[in-house]
């Protein structure tokens, strides 16, 4: 019996000891799964977990650390995007794209391996052909009709022939077209991201084509002249400039990035949405209204003849491509308010564009009288100034303004007149004063000249019946420098010479006595 006492007592304290050992490793285990946890939910396992492709167990590791101060989150969501991508998840992988972008924008980084198991996929494919820059032959083709634009305006602004008024207009209109194309291939190439402030930097000219043309042609075919009211016609550009300037313009390169960042999708904010309608709208109808004012000088022009052919051919293939890019730009204007895919529609207005850009330089090199303030005037009997770009009505002001200056103030007594002198005073060119001599008096303009002044002379001669007029002072008094000229120009008018028609002038006289 006292045997079995000590068998039991054993027994109880070995399981008493045996549920120790077990009870504390119990508890030691616990507490090393707790630390493990601990540890998994650390950057490093989560980065340990990506290098071994195990990316289902990194990316909620990943997604844990977003909040955390002390891992960058661009880092982050650069290895969730990977992640992602590596797993096929093309949604998400994107999703952590343009948030990785908003954040540090690096186009670049789209171009990593770790992207080529999405690469192929549409979505993947429409944000990186948007930001990562790309030269293609278009975006070249583009920029190369950009720089042939502005080789037109600096040569056309150097052409002293073409009126001042007529080449401003004309050289702004081109301008303005060229800096449109070169707007469009930075974008082409994706170089807006690279240079953010060209973002929006052609649209303050959106109201500017349409009057431009439209004052160009009225000039150079009507003789038009800029009245201080046609200032009115640029409000609308200055309210846009204005407009721009405060709240686009002076953003932060990384707001203007954000922006455009925003707009891949076309998730516009509703604000800027609104906005970007209205001024296509806005656009789109200025460009119908001064397209239909364009034609109306047009076919006045045409009808009414007051252009030679070549120039009005110039005009009309003109009016042509404008229209052209009236039409586009509003089926575009129809398709964006409409929130709709534009797609080929804006590459149509784009090529418009060129177009005319093209046709400008095109005519810059090969017919550049075209410029020159197409006042055509035929005249049979002076072959050599139909294309001197007068019309009959502005012959005719000229020719009474000539007759005023030699009439009236007698500038032929200048004895160093010239005929850039008379032209300054005519307010016109050196050959529109010489057509208008030549056309209305078919004499020279020395003959001219000599006209008026033999004429003086012999009123003087006539006035001075006790001959008291030396022929030298007479000659001097008409605006010759001496007297053989005086004596030449004389005898060829009147066969006389200024003394034997003095005398012959008295003999009448005294015969009628």
């Amino acid at each position: 019996m006292g045997r079995l006492k000590y068998a039991i007592l054993l027994f109880a304290v070995i399981s008493v000891s045996c549920y120790g050992k077990t009870f504390k490793t119990s508890i030691e285990s616990s507490a090393f799964d707790e630390a493990a946890i601990v540890l998994n939910d650390s950057i490093k396992w989560a980065d340990y977990y990506y290098n071994i492709h195990r990316y289902k167990k990194a990316i909620p590791l990943y997604e844990k650390n977003l909040d955390n101060p002390e891992v960058e989150k661009t880092r982050i969501l650069k290895k969730l995007a990977l992640s992602e991508a590596a797993l096929e998840n093309t949604d998400k992988s994107i999703a952590n794209i343009k948030e990785y972008l908003n954040l540090d924008f690096n186009p670049s980084f789209l171009l990593n391996e770790g992207f080529d198991a999405i690469r192929e996929a549409p979505e993947f494919k429409k944000i990186s052909n948007r930001i990562v820059p790309r030269v293609t032959a278009m975006t070249l083709l583009y920029l190369f009709v950009a720089l042939i634009g502005f080789y037109v305006v600096f040569i056309v602004s150097l052409n002293k022939q073409i009126h001042p008024t007529s080449r401003f207009l004309i050289v702004a209109f081109t301008f303005i077209h060229s800096f449109f194309v070169l707007h469009i291939s930075i974008n082409r190439a994706n170089y807006h991201f690279e240079y953010p402030h060209t973002y929006l930097m052609t649209t303050w000219a959106s109201f500017l084509y349409g009057p431009l043309l439209y004052f160009y042609l009225k000039i150079t075919s009507q003789k038009y002249k800029l009245r201080a009211i046609d200032s009115l016609h640029i409000l609308p550009s200055l309210a846009l400039l204005v407009y721009l300037i405060s709240d686009v313009y002076l953003l932060s390169s990384d707001t203007k990035i954000q922006i455009m960042l925003s707009s891949i999708d076309g998730a516009l904010s509703p604000k800027n949405s609104a906005r970007f309608i209205l001024v296509v709208s806005l656009k789109a109808l200025s460009l119908a209204i001064y397209g239909y004012f364009i034609r109306k000088v047009y076919l006045k022009s045409k009808k009414q003849k007051l252009l030679e052919t070549k120039k009005l051919v110039w005009q009309r293939n003109i009016y042509y491509i404008h229209i052209l890019y009236v039409i586009t730009y509003a089926i575009y204007g129809i398709v964006i308010v409409n929130g709709m895919e534009t797609g080929i529609l804006f590459d149509t207005t784009a090529a418009a564009m060129a177009l005319m850009v093209i046709y400008i330089g095109y005519s810059a090199n090969i017919q550049p009288e075209v410029f020159n303030g197409a006042y055509a005037y035929t005249n049979p009997l002076f072959p050599k100034y139909e294309k001197s770009g007068l019309t009959p009505s502005l012959s005719k002001e000229l020719k009474e303004k000539l007759v005023y200056l030699f009439t009236e103030d007698k500038i032929y007594k200048e004895n160093d007149i010239s005929l850039d002198m008379v032209a300054d005073k005519l307010n016109t060119t050196r050959h529109n004063a010489s057509q208008i001599i030549n056309e209305h008096f078919n004499v020279s303009f020395h003959e001219f000249v000599n006209m008026y002044r033999i004429r003086e002379a012999k009123q003087l001669l006539l006035e001075d019946k006790s001959r008291r007029l030396n022929i030298i002072n007479v000659a001097y008094e008409v605006g010759y420098n001496n007297k053989v000229t005086f004596n030449k120009a004389f005898k060829k008018d009147t066969q006389l010479t200024p003394t034997q028609y003095q005398k012959s002038v008295l003999k009448v006289h005294q015969s009628k006595w």
